[in-house]
């Protein structure tokens, strides 16, 4: 059987060979910015700083999804959380619209309610378990179960785009514009942003997200850590875990466009499992 796996483009994985992405794009003013393997994101992140006005994020369109499925007989579709974005709907349109065209083939779309190194978690467990042989049916049944045991936390200096576009409490996003406040928050049970801690400086808040990996179960699994424009930050966490947790090997990897706009320089996303 031949088989792909896909994501959107806040999973972060452009540079994954083995998964598929469906590119969002952020529109700055009157210029589009494709969320793709040509984005220039520190060139991205110049104009959007530059930009006094309003900016903007799109989903990808059902034709996009359809267009990375081709070819495939099973189809595992992982998208940013259904709560902020219509990817998720988006991908389950095509994937009726795919099966109909193409009769015998199988499109299942994971709502990952979640983002950025979470997603990678996800389809990284989808992969496994296929390239071990296992039936799409029981790969579905797995990682449905294995999403009940990832988490992501973030940090994040700035919450500017993030109340621009409704995604949360404009009262929260003006008391982390205050100096040296950064936000420590998590993807809630329901998908949405849900800010836990205001912390004064980086270092208290990588203190703050390994406390919480703790507090939520954490005991030394998988961690995976995209950063934007912070790669002192994202391998200070790394050391702290593995201090707490000394057989935990934590990657790090760049934010692309899309988690670039929302988490903004500085930021960190932390998928994890419990």
């Amino acid at each position: 059987m031949n088989w792909k796996i896909v994501a959107d483009s806040s999973a972060n994985l452009l540079a994954e060979a083995s998964v598929a992405s469906v590119p969002l794009r952020i529109m700055v003013g009157e210029r589009e910015f494709v969320d793709d393997t040509a984005l220039d994101v520190p060139a991205f992140l110049d104009a959007l700083y530059r930009h006094k006005g309003r900016s903007s994020t799109a989903c990808p369109g059902i034709g996009d999804w359809l267009a990375a499925f081709e070819g495939a007989d099973a189809v595992f579709a992982v998208t940013i959380t259904g709560a902020l974005s219509g990817s998720c709907n988006a991908a389950r349109l095509a994937g009726e619209q795919y099966e109909k065209e193409h009769p015998g083939t199988k499109v299942y779309v994971l709502d990952s309610l979640s983002t950025g190194p979470e997603m990678r978690l996800l389809t990284r467990r989808i992969r496994m378990q296929l390239e071990q042989g296992e039936q799409p049916e029981q790969v579905w049944q797995d990682v449905q179960h294995y999403a009940g045991h990832t988490r992501l936390l973030f940090s994040l200096g700035s919450l500017h785009n993030l109340a621009q576009n409704g995604r949360v409490n404009p009262a929260v996003a003006a008391a982390a514009g205050l100096l040296g406040i950064r936000v420590v928050g998590q993807a809630s049970d329901k998908g949405e942003l849900d800010p836990l801690h205001k912390c004064r400086g980086e270092a208290r808040a990588l203190e703050t997200i390994v406390k919480e990996m703790t507090g939520r179960g954490y005991r030394g699994g998988r961690v995976h850590i995209d950063h934007c424009e912070n790669e002192d930050g994202a391998h200070r966490l790394c050391q702290l875990l593995r201090q707490r947790y000394p057989g935990c090997e934590p990657t790090v990897g760049l934010c692309g466009g899309l988690c670039s706009y929302y988490e903004e320089r500085g930021g960190l996303l932390v998928g994890y499992e419990i």
